[in-house]
């Protein structure tokens, strides 16, 4: 019988499966390494369209969508979020004719410029927004066209229900969502912050008195031509704003480019002006509370005087000493330069100090003017003497208004906020005059009224005292422009009790020729404090009347009356 073969067969299969498994394992670790590169070059490919194509509009960051609401004082909404539709292209996925496909979108867009649709079709990115804000109906239009390559989404929007009301106190949002201008941008974190979205921010302000101050200085803007007009309704006692305009103005909805054009710039608390004659007061109230005053019946000359190389004189000069109530009523600058240099610079910078007029406003938006006035070193017996009738120094309207406020309402000051106090809380604040020294205050403001430069800011029924301030414009290479004119009228009602400070102001106003055209403070902002007091009093709660005064018993006998 034949031997059997060796069983070389066997081992010789063994050694093709081991060759055959070596080359499998092979392959599927190639075929592994394959995949793996395969799913890092996604990634990476990922990566690189979130960092070209950020996700749209402003839930780029934290504040959308569910930023916070803002209200006035009343719960009206000023400011809210809501989920708006924005039209965006993927360039390498649009298989129309891009010329056509832009001509079509434009005819649902025509707001949207033609040359910028088609610059979006074609750029070589992986996505574009074409147009923010579209409505429903051009959403399904577009949708009909049928493009792969266009994207219609939804992404949050901040709007502002009432239009250009108080823009310059509320600001707006950027492209990203966040503030980029006045409460929106200083109370950012407060509004962004997810665990306080549902809890509106509310602001001192009332939207009732704000639409009535903006009428009023609209109305007066355009019959004077100014080149702009500012105002603030203060709360005598509180300090609360409740109202604060600034024009020209503009609508947060479509803001217009950057912060820092024209129209956005907030004069009431970002620009500094020499506010003129609204400063005696002041100047009145400081001689009296440190004593350099020591009544009422001291007269002061009025003859024209100069300081150094600064003549002072008055506009309309009475040719006769006055006493301390004619100084305010007749508007003396000499007189009130009299007094002031009486009280000298250092008690004239410790009142100015207490009364907020050296630092910027403490209100809480950022865009804050600061006070121009001369440097300590260089606050010369010329410099105290102007200062004292508003000359040489620029502080915003807000700065005078709250001053205002510590004049009429006892003597405290209290820094101005836009945020409403809680109800039955009264606020901290500092003594800078006596109670007795605010009342005398208060009755010179109002005959300043009755019988002085602030006739025609009297509202009948509510008691309204003030003053007028009248300053020429500096010119960009120095001195002052006699042609132009900053009109500012300050005061408060009703001066037996007061409630509300409201200072107006017009920059450059050229006259009403159906008035007589004039353009000092009692014939262009006067009438506007009258007519804004009118329409906010009622609103208010402060009912006109007629049988009331205030004690005007301490100034009697002092100066001429006139009759009403």
């Amino acid at each position: 019988m034949p031997r059997p073969a060796p069983f070389t067969a066997g081992i010789r299969l063994s050694g093709e499966r081991e060759t055959a498994l070596a080359l499998a394992r092979q392959r599927l670790a190639a075929g592994i390494l394959f995949l793996l590169g395969l799913v890092a070059l996604l990634g990476i490919r990922l990566v690189e369209l979130a960092l070209e194509r950020p996700p749209p509009g402003p839930a780029r960051t934290t504040a959308s969508p569910g930023r916070a609401e803002i209200v006035d004082r009343n719960g009206l909404v000023l400011a809210s979020t809501y989920r708006a539709m924005a039209l965006g292209v993927r360039p390498h996925d649009v298989v129309s004719d891009k010329a056509e496909l832009a001509r079509a979108i434009h005819a649902i867009l025509p707001e949207r410029p033609l040359d910028r649709i088609e610059a979006a079709l074609r750029h070589d990115g992986p996505f574009r927004f074409i147009a923010r804000r579209i409505l429903p109906e051009q959403a399904e239009a577009l949708r009909r066209l049928g493009e792969p390559g266009l994207v219609i989404e939804r992404e949050p929007e901040r709007l502002y229900p009432n239009g250009a009301l108080a823009a310059h106190l509320l600001g707006f949002t950027g492209i990203d969502g966040a503030g980029s201008a006045g409460i929106e941008r200083a109370f950012e974190a407060r509004l962004a912050d997810p665990d306080r979205r549902a809890e509106p921010l509310v602001l001192s302000i009332d939207a009732r008195v704000q639409q009535a101050l903006e009428s009023e200085l609209a109305a007066e803007l355009g019959r004077q031509r100014a080149e702009g007009a500012a105002g603030v309704v203060l709360d005598a006692q509180s300090s609360e704003v409740l109202a604060l305009a600034s024009l020209p103005a503009f609508d947060p909805n479509a803001p217009g480019g950057l912060p820092g054009l024209p129209q956005h710039m907030n004069r009431i608390t970002l620009g500094v002006y020499e506010l003129g004659s609204t400063f005696k007061p002041f100047t009145i109230a400081m001689g009296l509370e440190a004593g350099t005053i020591g009544s009422l019946a001291e007269t002061y000359p009025t003859s024209p005087i100069r300081v150094g190389n600064h003549g002072i004189r008055d506009l309309h000069p009475r040719g006769r000493p006055l006493t301390v109530p004619e100084v305010l009523i007749y508007s003396s600058n000499v007189a009130t330069a009299r007094m002031a240099e009486e009280l000298g610079p250092a008690r004239q910078q410790a009142f100015l100090r207490k009364l907020g007029f050296l630092a910027p406003v403490p209100a809480e938006i950022l865009e804050k003017g600061r006070t121009l006035h001369p440097a300590r070193a260089n606050w010369s017996e010329s410099a105290v003497m102007t200062i004292g009738f508003g000359h040489g120094i620029a502080v915003t309207p807000l700065h005078l208004a709250n001053a205002y406020a510590t004049l009429v309402n006892g003597g405290i000051h209290r820094p101005a906020t836009f945020l409403k106090a809680p109800e039955g809380a009264e606020r901290a604040g500092t003594r800078v005059f006596s109670e007795e020294v605010s009342a005398l205050a208060r009755a010179m403001l109002r005959a300043a009224v009755l019988a002085g430069t602030g006739r025609r800011a009297d509202a009948p029924g509510y008691r309204v005292g003030g003053k007028t301030g009248t300053a020429e414009k500096p010119r960009p290479g120095g001195g002052y422009d006699r042609s132009r004119n900053i009109t500012t009228f300050a005061g408060a009602f009703p001066m037996d009790d007061p409630r509300y400070v409201v200072v107006v102001m017009l920059d450059d106003p050229k006259g009403d020729p159906q008035t007589g055209g004039g353009r000092t403070a009692g014939a262009t902002v006067a009438p506007v404090f009258r007519n804004t007091v009118l329409r906010i009093a009622p609103v208010l709660g402060v009912m006109p009347d007629e049988t009331r005064e205030p004690d005007l018993s301490a100034i009697a006998g002092l100066y001429q009356e006139r009759r009403r």
